[in-house]
């Protein structure tokens, strides 16, 4: 494992608090029909929130309106840069490898997430993020925050769609 640095002691303190906005963010994307997750951005400095996003795939008809990407899109406007350096992203379920790429070139300081992803996390669950060779950003990373309740509400959404006959059971 890399090394890297830490985050502050009032990040780790305050993680169930963000996660708790992020879970809210999720919430949104369950009342408009979209895969629950959630993501808030903030400043590490400052413990400002900078930005927060739901799933917006459908509503957007985009691929790439993921939580996290539209987080740090909306970040980085906010801040005008498109280096987030003293951000942390905090997200209800472990990032994909499309989310992990907008992180490695936001340059995020860090990543706080509930949920592991068995089927297509790539921090830790089908991709080791941290055994990647190559990668020019390393980031520190909090799992498990609040990841039963991101979990239940997942579990709510796909269970739900499954009995309208819309997702099939494996997905």
């Amino acid at each position: 494992m890399h090394k890297v640095k830490l985050p502050k002691v009032h990040v780790c303190q305050n993680s169930r608090n963000y996660m708790t906005l992020a879970l809210k963010q999720a919430h949104k994307a369950l009342l408009k029909d979209e895969v629950p997750i959630g993501a808030v951005i903030i400043d590490s400095t400052s413990n400002a929130i900078i930005s927060t996003a739901h799933n917006a795939t459908i509503h957007l008809n985009d691929p790439t309106a993921h939580a996290e990407i539209l987080a740090i899109r909306r970040a980085a406007h906010k801040l005008n840069n498109y280096r987030l350096l003293n951000c942390i992203l905090i997200v209800t379920l472990e990032p994909c490898l499309m989310c992990l790429g907008a992180i490695l070139q936001a340059r995020l300081q860090g990543i706080i997430f509930g949920a592991k992803d068995p089927k297509g996390g790539a921090i830790c669950s089908t991709l080791d993020y941290f055994s990647l060779k190559g990668v020019n950003h390393k980031f520190w990373v909090i799992e498990g925050v609040l990841a039963e309740e991101s979990i239940r509400l997942l579990q709510h959404f796909f269970r739900f769609k499954r009995k309208q006959g819309e997702v099939p059971k494996w997905s």
